[in-house]
């Protein structure tokens, strides 16, 4: 709802404590329940009231359950990723909202106007993962769709759903309008640069407005954030390979899902002490819940099987059958032996391109890791299993993940500082076996540069 009229709050009404700005999305799908969470976290009340300006609100924080005295109001602008750098610029925000990380050219304006180190660990905050979704009326027999009949699709080539196995019916395209974040994201993953000159059948304002429509359209396809499928029915993405993904929230938290993209917050280096409360219970494991409730996907770790009902498990078998016998062969089959005794954790860490080092999540998720395998019985088995991309030799490429797993079981130790004590644990490295992407593009051969964890079946 927007309030409209003489009695609405205006900005001059307003005189917020801290002012958040940027993304729609994390805008209005987050932040409504993250700062009734942030006020619940103190014992307070958190009274939130839309002003007459589209995507504005006003959070106004009281102690005591909502009987005590003022904390502060939160004035929250849900408009664009790129709106958060340039209110962060002016020094008109503290915090920015933003689907997208930083670019080097917004990161180095932000420094020289004195903001600080937009990079640092100390102002750039992951705190959730989104899937873009493609989804589909309810009743639309079309499960999962290629990358090529994507591009179909959304460029007008493909207009009946006969064409990828449906019903003889007109598909209507609903996207976003050009130029916000989520149809860049979603189009620039399909085209890359060069983005086809479509004229879809529907153009929606949000992601809300995207699920709506197509909720009620037998015949549309459209693409919203993981928060926003609502009644749609959501679509297995099947890439180049053959790698089957569907949009569920481990496979988000892995990045595994070719969908992804990280929710950032980002503040200026001289927030002050409210803006920084916020930003640390943002982080935090006590806003997982509303997170999750607000329908992103948290950082927290989650379990899951690996058996013989496992897509990954029942790859790896014809995998294995596509080698030759020899040392590759050995190496696959090693792994899946390997499946049978440990259930795999969300919990993946990545690194850049011939290094060894962490990329920005790793020691994220380096302290929730630590803090799920703290609660773990005596005994605990924990295996860190490394994995390369394709390029090089298939046995060097093996050493290497090996080597890597090792350096993050090292850096888990020695941040653990003895609280792992009674967990046993290894290391494995498979090289290039098994897959997660595609490793014919940059992107793709980043998802398989990974270090994964195992943990002992209960």
């Amino acid at each position: 709802m927007r309030c409209e009229g003489e009695a609405c709050p205006t900005l001059d009404d307003l005189a917020a404590d801290v002012t958040i700005a940027g993304s729609d999305t994390i805008g209005l799908g987050m932040m409504p329940l993250l700062m009734t969470g942030f006020a619940s976290s103190m014992d307070a009340d958190a009274e939130i009231t839309n002003t007459a300006q589209k995507g504005q609100s006003l959070a106004k924080l009281v102690a005591d359950g909502g009987f005590g005295d003022d904390i502060g109001t939160f004035l929250v602008s849900a408009t664009t990723d790129a709106d958060a750098f340039s209110s962060l610029l002016e020094g008109e925000a503290q915090v920015g909202m933003s689907s997208r990380r930083i670019t080097k050219a917004e990161a180095k304006a932000l420094r020289a106007a004195g903001a600080g180190n937009m990079v640092s660990t100390d102002q750039e905050h992951i705190v959730a993962i989104d899937s873009m979704v493609v989804v589909t009326h309810p009743s639309n027999p079309v499960g999962s769709l290629t990358m090529d009949q994507l591009r179909g699709i959304f460029s007008g080539q493909i207009s009946n759903w006969s064409e990828v196995g449906g019903e003889d019916l007109p598909i209507n395209v609903i996207t976003r309008e050009e130029g916000t974040a989520s149809y860049d994201f979603f189009m620039g993953y399909l085209f890359g640069e060069e983005k086809p000159r479509f004229l879809p059948q529907g153009i929606a304002d949000d992601d809300q407005e995207v699920s709506n429509v197509v909720y009620l359209d037998r015949n549309a396809i459209g693409y919203v954030g993981y928060a926003f499928q609502r009644g749609a029915k959501p679509v297995t993405l099947v890439n180049e390979c053959g790698i089957a993904a569907k949009p569920d929230a481990f496979s988000a938290k892995t990045e595994e899902y070719s969908l992804n993209r990280r929710m950032y917050l980002y503040n200026r280096a001289d927030m002050d002490k409210a803006s920084r409360d916020l930003v640390a219970y943002a982080i935090s494991k006590d806003a997982d819940g509303v997170i999750g409730k607000s329908g992103f996907i948290d950082l927290g770790v989650k379990r899951r099987s690996q058996d013989s009902t496992d897509d990954r498990y029942k790859a790896l078998i014809e995998e294995i059958s596509a080698y030759d016998a020899g040392f590759e062969s050995g190496v696959a089959s090693e792994m899946l032996e390997a499946m049978s005794k440990y259930d795999r954790l969300s919990t993946t860490f990545r690194f850049r391109t011939g290094s060894s080092n962490l990329d920005e999540r790793g020691k994220i998720d380096m302290q929730r890791l630590i803090e799920y395998l703290e609660s773990e019985p005596e005994g605990t088995q924990v295996h860190f299993v490394g994995f390369t991309d394709s390029v090089g030799a298939f046995e060097a490429n093996r050493r290497l993940s090996l080597g890597r797993a090792s350096s993050v079981l090292d850096e888990v130790r020695v941040a653990a500082a003895g609280r792992l004590n009674h967990i046993q644990m290894g290391t494995s490295g498979y090289g290039e076996v098994a897959p997660s992407a595609c490793n014919i593009t940059d992107r793709g051969k980043s998802i398989n540069r990974r270090v994964e964890v195992w943990i002992s079946k209960a």
